[in-house]
């Protein structure tokens, strides 16, 4: 692949997805392109660019969704989880006692392992005749049709469950686990990408965009997390990864007391984090 190839894949990628390709990056994009190429026929990564440039939309986008990190795990980031069911959602459970209903959306879910996890713990919360609204997304076509299968291999539910949580949520089924009619009826999947306009969402509670933002130049992450505050409730919560920056946040978010990675929107009069 020539250095202008590279240069114009990188455009094309920033332009479709926002993540930002570093030229450290070549090896990584000459390997995931080889599967692109062996699917379309190509009899070499130089053909496949000369298509993608005559204007090939449907070859651009498997390229894009080709590049995504779908790296996921069930309960990812353990501590988080952690602060989600202790004081969270026990907190926005109590502020939206009278209308029993939660929305919450799963935004760059990969294979739903995140999405999954969520509706999990709400099942483990005793929310009984609460209407719950999990949206779950992302930018792959066959990860977010993985998602809604809602089905994994051992490796996949050995990573992050439990055996006692693989029994309650999981059924046996032709040497796969399966997810469970219980969590099913909470979620709903499509694909959406972050740089399109959020107007199809109603406003939600609580917003997971998990180690996304670090793929995004500054200014991309910037309007991906300002549009996302401005989808949460007065009193919603936006969490990131742990370990990823996504300062600065904007005005309307400060930083939930004593958790990483955990952002509630202000002014907030109905609920208070301390």
């Amino acid at each position: 692949m020539s250095p202008d190839d590279f240069d114009y894949l990188a455009r094309l990628l920033r332009r479709r997805s926002g993540m930002v390709l570093a030229r450290g990056k070549a090896d990584m994009l000459r390997r995931r392109l080889t599967i692109v190429m062996h699917r379309y026929g190509f009899r070499d990564l130089r053909a496949l660019v000369a298509d993608v440039r005559l204007g090939h939309e449907a070859l651009a986008d498997a390229i894009a969704e080709a590049m995504t990190i779908n790296e996921t795990s069930f309960f990812r980031d353990p501590a988080q989880f952690a602060r989600l069911e202790q004081d969270v959602l026990p907190r926005l459970i109590k502020a939206r006692g009278a209308a029993s209903r939660l929305r919450i959306w799963s935004a760059a879910c990969a294979a739903g392992q995140e999405a999954w996890s969520i509706a999990m713990l709400l099942d483990e919360m005793g929310l009984g005749g609460w209407r719950i609204d999990l949206i779950a997304t992302d930018f792959s076509t066959a990860e977010i049709a993985r998602a809604a299968a809602g089905r994994y291999g051992m490796f996949e539910v050995q990573r992050g469950l439990n055996a006692a949580r693989r029994a309650r949520h999981f059924r046996a089924e032709d040497g796969e686990w399966v997810v469970a009619d219980h969590l099913r009826r909470m979620a709903r999947f499509r694909r959406f990408n972050l740089l399109d306009s959020f107007g199809w969402l109603d406003e939600v509670d609580i917003v997971f965009c998990r180690n996304v933002l670090m793929y995004f130049d500054a200014a991309t992450r910037a309007g991906v997390v300002e549009r996302m505050a401005d989808t949460l409730a007065p009193d919603g919560v936006l969490l990131v990864g742990e370990s990823e920056n996504a300062e600065p946040m904007p005005a309307q978010l400060r930083p939930w007391p004593g958790a990483h990675g955990i952002y509630l929107r202000t002014p907030q009069a109905a609920l208070k984090a301390g």
